[in-house]
């Protein structure tokens, strides 16, 4: 179990990772010092652990005839098995018992208050260009509550069994998962911790995610989460395709999210004769099998199909030193590809401590309207731009094309004064789940008491500042009429 941190917000108040080197007056470190795991380091690389050292794995083949100490080879693929090899996904596990020893499998009552189907014959999802929020969902304070039971669903597009969109959840929950694990057969999940640590039980070992950082436990991979009091956090589900970072084109070969900073675990097993519960989800149902062993006994893996997370504070961001503002791209930590070259299937970015130099320029968000569907949430911290109703823990959505920016007062203050140098999200991080894909609204989140509207009449004070000019701009067309025979429209 990890060590309590005598500062909970020691990681929260820094503006970087690499205030946590101290110049290189001590050794530098992967991980937050409360972290009681060993990770690998290095994303889409292949991997091998062995919580044995003596020669678990097999060499120069998978599946021998004999596996040391007796052990079962499993193979999990997770893509075509003639991918292309830079997007073929497997993993070779070695077990004491193999996951086919279970006793069948039966239906778990619907949960209403998730959904899958986002589709808008679904009367059970809303359809709606209203700029919507919800404030901090609220963490269930009575009766045992674990990860799996506490899943929601905020929004999300297309259909799992069709192999294409994506679902925004939270969790809320108050207990650890005893006995029960998960796999969802459905796509991979981006876990946000905001509230609580998940120490998170994997079949390739052990992950610890606190606020602030991120991790993705992939289609298929069996895992349980333990939790010590109220926690809650944000799922981003893909389906039909694999998280993987944005390219980095003119910026070059480092920054963003750098590869080297993705940690996967090392193998631990767990040897235990105990009845245990699987909870399968399957096109958005939920099923269950039992059997009489853990599901975490594997000895020994290798492969490129490995859970894995990150610190956010260990991005790095980019950004104009000159002017304007550069497109929120580069805000981006992973991306996943959809069918269509030119439109991500869901993007997730951050907005975290960083510096804004840019000169002559407008400081907020300028006023847009694009074609992505933009979900927000709050780690920790105060987000600049929002309203004091956006907090930590709460949501707001965005759908493709509808208007958008800050009020009257905020653009005001913003091009009367100079642009200082100056930090930006100081002490917080926020984050962003986008898409090219449309939204709809689950019933759960669409009827939830948190839910409000952004009250378009703060934009009522966006007055017309070009007809006051009009006297001087009839005179410059007459002038321009005059000498070029041109004017307004002509």
């Amino acid at each position: 179990m990890a060590e309590k941190l005598q500062d909970p917000q020691e990681y929260q108040n820094i503006f970087h990772w690499a205030e946590t080197q101290k110049d290189g007056t001590i050794p530098s470190f992967a991980t937050r010092k409360n972290d009681p795991y060993e990770y690998q380091s290095g994303f889409n690389n292949t991997f091998e652990s062995e919580a044995v050292p003596a020669g678990t794995i097999p060499q120069g083949q998978n599946s021998p005839r004999c596996v040391r100490f007796g052990l079962y080879a499993e193979q999990m693929t997770a893509t075509s098995f003639v991918a292309a090899r830079h997007l073929n996904k497997k993993a070779w596990l070695y077990r004491a018992r193999p996951a086919v020893a279970h006793q069948g499998f039966t239906d778990l009552p619907s949960n209403d208050d998730t959904e899958s189907c986002f589709l808008p014959l679904n009367s059970r999802v809303h359809v709606s260009p209203t700029q919507l929020a919800w404030l901090p969902f609220d963490i269930p304070s009575s009766g045992d509550v674990d990860f799996i039971s506490g899943l929601k669903t905020i929004a999300g597009s297309g259909d799992p069994t069709l192999r294409e969109g994506l679902a925004v959840h939270t969790f809320l929950c108050n207990k650890s998962m005893e006995k029960r694990a998960f796999v969802n057969s459905d796509g991979d999940w981006l876990i946000v911790a905001q509230e609580g640590s998940l120490d998170i039980q994997t079949e390739f070992g052990c992950l610890f995610v606190q606020p602030g950082e991120i991790c993705v436990v992939q289609r298929g991979q069996r895992f349980k989460v333990i939790v010590e009091g109220p926690t809650r956090g944000y799922v981003l589900e893909i389906w039909g395709s694999n998280f993987q970072l944005p390219e980095l084109g003119p910026l070059g070969a480092n920054g963003l999210a750098n590869a080297r900073d993705f940690l996967h675990p090392v193998a631990k097993y767990e040897i235990k004769k105990e009845s245990w519960e699987i909870v399968y989800k399957l096109g958005g149902k939920f099923f269950k099998s039992t059997q009489q062993h853990s599901p975490f006994d594997v000895v020994a893996w290798h492969g490129n199909y490995i859970p894995y997370k990150y610190d956010l504070t260990k991005f790095v961001n980019v950004g104009s030193i000159s002017v304007d503002h550069i497109d929120p791209s580069i805000f981006c930590v992973l991306t996943a590809p959809s069918r269509d070259p030119s439109a991500p299937l869901a993007d997730f970015l951050i907005f975290s401590p960083r510096w804004d130099v840019a000169s002559h320029t407008y400081r907020p968000p300028y006023y847009h309207r694009n074609a992505a569907s933009e979900l927000m949430g709050l780690i920790y911290g105060e987000y600049a731009g929002r309203s004091d109703e956006f907090q930590p823990g709460g949501v707001s959505f965005e759908c493709g094309f509808v208007p958008h920016g800050v009020a009257y007062e905020e653009f005001k203050a913003a091009s009367a004064q100079p642009p200082p140098e100056m930090r930006i999200s100081k002490d917080a991080i926020a984050f962003m789940m986008e898409s090219s894909r449309p939204f709809t609204i689950t019933d759960w989140a669409w009827k939830n008491e948190k839910k409000h509207e952004h009250n378009p009449r703060m934009w009522d004070n966006l007055v017309d500042n070009f007809s006051t000019h009009t006297e001087e701009v009839e005179k410059l067309l007459a002038e321009g009429v005059k000498k070029l025979g041109v004017g307004n429209g002509k």
